[in-house]
């Protein structure tokens, strides 16, 4: 649904004072109607920002003196999280283009701008004003919970940083800023996105529960989801719960455990869904360009092989064990490499290759590779 300019929306507000340091000094929750301005897009407000282009149409001139307010919140929040030692690992995500006939025309990455982090960031503390809400007022809720690493993962995460001269302080109970200041300590590193790779499949998957024990990557203390009740269901029950507390009475959906746990399993469900229409979509665009060869880099090690992500088509696929050579190749879970027996050859996460496209296969959405060069 699109947010129409000069339509009355219902929503539920969350309406904060914020001081010069980024600290959330009070909050308040409310129904209200409201009416959108106008609908803009994260590259053209980032235009304005930047100063690239100037806002066009009266409208527009209106609203930049807003925008320019909101980044300057934008940046007290943005130092505020760095000195709480939240998290931000930088990953690349794609688009697909499509022409007229519906085909894939090309798949290119989406850069996040500020822009995009100003909005992520206003809703990071709406989230958390919901769970200090419905925390202090002991209304159950599902809050967005993160664990740390487990004592095998940071094991096995401490012996592969040894390999390179790192090390993660914390000791056996590392923070998040303990995380984000080797993020920042590597950053310009050759081997930069290999490190932070392995640092955040170091990390458990978060998950919905009503047993609050903080988010681990955000480095906050209670946390939960808010701010989309339209595509997120634990939203809409949060939301349910707000407005409870609003009117002096008290919200059970249900067990909140149970309904934690399928919350959860659903997501996961939903986040498989995607990736098996993107992987068969992504099959169906290599289907033409079998036996064509490509440079990438090794984005997963597993027991029967390597992984490729291609470099500019930002396709991955599989290189099997049995086409790395004629040779016995051992699998090393903690070094992220297979390593050749007889000859010592190594292939380990990050490493680059040369590869040739030999399947695309729609009904399992397989892509396999061989390698270009074998030696």
């Amino acid at each position: 649904m699109f947010l129409n300019p000069d339509v009355d929306r219902l929503a539920m507000v969350c309406d904060m004072t914020v001081d010069d340091h980024g600290e959330i000094t009070d909050y308040r929750f409310y129904p209200a109607v409201f009416r959108s301005h106008a609908r803009l897009t994260y590259d053209q407000v980032w235009n304005w920002l930047s100063g690239a282009t100037p806002p066009e149409g009266e409208v527009h001139r209106r609203l930049q003196p807003q925008v320019q307010t909101l980044y300057d919140l934008f940046k007290v929040l943005g130092e505020a999280r760095g000195k709480r030692g939240a998290i931000d690992f930088e990953t690349i995500e794609t688009m697909m283009l499509f022409n007229e006939q519906g085909k894939i025309e090309n798949i290119v990455p989406v850069y996040r701008n500020d822009a995009h982090r100003l909005i992520e960031e206003c809703m990071l503390a709406a989230n958390v004003c919901a769970s200090d809400f419905l925390r202090s007022r002991r209304q159950p809720c599902l809050y967005r919970i993160h664990e740390g690493p487990t004592a095998e993962k940071l094991e096995a995460l401490r012996n592969f940083l040894k390999e390179f001269g790192l090390g993660l302080g914390g000791g056996d109970e590392p923070t998040a800023r303990d995380y984000a200041l080797l993020l920042d300590s590597i950053k310009t590193r050759p081997d930069a996105q290999l490190l932070q790779t392995v640092m955040l499949r170091s990390l458990r998957q978060a998950m919905y529960s009503p047993d609050n024990v903080g988010h681990f990557g955000l480095s906050y203390e209670h946390y939960t989801h808010f701010t989309s009740p339209i595509r997120r269901y634990p939203d809409l029950l949060v939301h349910r719960a707000i407005k409870a507390v609003l009117t002096g009475t008290h919200y059970t959906p249900g067990k909140w455990d149970d309904i934690g746990l399928h919350c959860s399993m659903t997501e996961r469900r939903a986040d498989e869904a995607t990736r098996d229409v993107s992987n068969w979509l992504k099959c169906y665009y290599m289907l033409d360009r079998i036996g064509e060869t490509f440079a990438g880099t090794i984005a997963a090690v597993v027991p029967f092989g390597i992984f490729v992500a291609l470099d500019e088509v930002y396709v991955e696929g599989l290189v099997h064990v049995s086409e790395l050579g004629e040779e016995y190749f051992a699998f090393d879970s903690v070094k992220h490499l297979m390593l050749g027996e007889r000859t010592g050859r190594r292939y380990r996460l990050g490493d680059r290759l040369q590869v040739r496209l030999v399947r695309a296969n729609l009904e399992t959405g397989r892509i396999d590779f061989v390698l270009a060069d074998p030696t």
